[in-house]
């Protein structure tokens, strides 16, 4: 192979290979308010990790609150846990903001963010899950949301690292691994 062909081939890989895992928008300058209806920016968390999950007060996984409240605990000082209530799979978070936020403080006294309900897929798909579950997106992979109390872990410099099914637990080592 003549050099000028070889040089070309390989800038042509080199070129097409980092740019599939480069998000084509932040996840930074999604916007998203709490639960509270105040605005929540995400660049806050900026050189941390970020653990969004689709949350359910009426779900069998909701359990997981006080496992995603003992991964924050451990993890605070690198990690931001974000609760999102959805109420798309089974009706299982029919509550108000505010019924939402009684619900979570008195069984699992939970500490960590959470957003306002959204929807995770559909055609009304919030920006962000539409972010997390997008390659052409998020730079990584697509992916679909099956129900409640799926996980997404974004890396420090927002890059999304990977997600987890709800039968994944909140301080499994898939998780843990990456925050340590």
């Amino acid at each position: 192979m003549k050099p000028f062909i070889l040089f070309s081939f390989l800038l042509a890989f080199l070129t097409n290979s980092m740019s599939q895992n480069i998000p084509s928008e932040s996840i930074y300058d999604i916007q998203i308010d709490k639960l509270s209806g105040e605005p929540l920016d995400l660049s806050t968390y900026k050189d941390q990790y970020i653990l969004f999950v689709n949350v359910a007060s009426e779900c069998g996984f909701t359990g997981q609150y006080e496992g995603l409240q003992k991964l924050f605990d451990t993890y605070n000082e690198n990690l931001m846990v974000i609760g999102v209530p959805c109420n798309q799979f089974g009706s299982q978070e029919p509550g108000t903001a505010q019924e939402i936020q009684t619900f979570c403080q008195a069984n699992y006294g939970v500490t960590f963010l959470m957003t306002e309900k959204i929807d995770v897929k559909g055609k009304n798909q919030h920006p962000l899950y539409l972010w997390l579950t997008d390659k052409s997106k998020n730079g990584k992979k697509s992916t679909t949301v099956k129900w409640n109390f799926q996980k997404y872990l974004i890396g420090p410099k927002g890059e999304l690292i990977d997600y987890y099914y709800s039968i994944t637990k909140p301080l499994s080592s898939k998780i843990t691994k990456h925050l340590e």
